[in-house]
């Protein structure tokens, strides 16, 4: 069973269906319990990092996470759950979790295209996301293919964490972490059957470890 944390962040239920569509069982829970039970966690999110940390400091998942991850239990970060794996948020001055080292960083406003134009924050619909190193969660899919993005802010991570960069307006960390704690700025559960397909590569990683 994957183990889908619960902690009021938004998207928790497109990435249950997604699951489900797969055939995997899965739960959207905050249990400390059912969490250790699981065979690994994705730690998905949609909101501003500030209130996102303070509610899993106020369910103490923060601390489950961190013990989880400790014990090799696999993890994967979506959107919101990628920035607030990292060290420190920009967004509302957030102390995060701490599991990969880095930071995330506000896009400026100043970006533009390479015609030269003004590109929209936030950063919203597909693009493309070049995988830089082999890794199971892309197993069976060709490199270069478009993801579903919605986001104004995106992790920055020391350099030997940064897995797969997308361009706009600058080319930032789009996947992040190592073996067994993985993090992506887009949303696999709304990108297809690429998507789909990560999430299915994440569940038969689990069932391995």
């Amino acid at each position: 069973m994957l183990a889908i944390i619960d902690y009021y962040a938004g998207n928790l239920t497109s990435v249950k269906r997604s699951l489900d569509y797969l055939g995997i069982k899965n739960e959207i829970t905050d249990n400390e319990k059912k969490i250790e039970q699981s065979c690994g966690i994705i730690f998905p999110g949609v909101g501003a990092a500030g209130s996102a940390m303070k509610n899993l400091v106020s369910k103490g998942l923060d601390d489950i996470l961190k013990k989880q991850v400790s014990k090799g239990k696999p993890l994967l970060g979506i959107c919101l759950g990628s920035q607030i794996i990292l060290e420190y948020s920009e967004e509302n001055q957030t102390k995060c979790l701490g599991l990969i080292p880095g930071v995330c960083k506000r896009f400026s406003h100043d970006l533009r295209d390479e015609m030269g134009n003004p590109i929209n924050i936030p950063h919203m619909g597909w693009n493309q996301v070049t995988i830089l190193y082999d890794n199971p969660l892309f197993q069976g899919i060709e490199n270069n293919m478009d993801y579903y993005f919605v986001h104004g802010y995106y992790p920055s991570p020391k350099k030997e964490y940064i897995l797969g960069t997308t361009n706009y307006g600058i080319e930032f960390c789009s996947v992040l972490g190592r073996e067994g704690l993985w993090a992506l700025q887009f949303h696999p559960e709304k990108s297809g059957r690429f998507g789909l397909k990560i999430l299915d590569n994440f569940y038969k990683f689990c069932k391995t470890v």
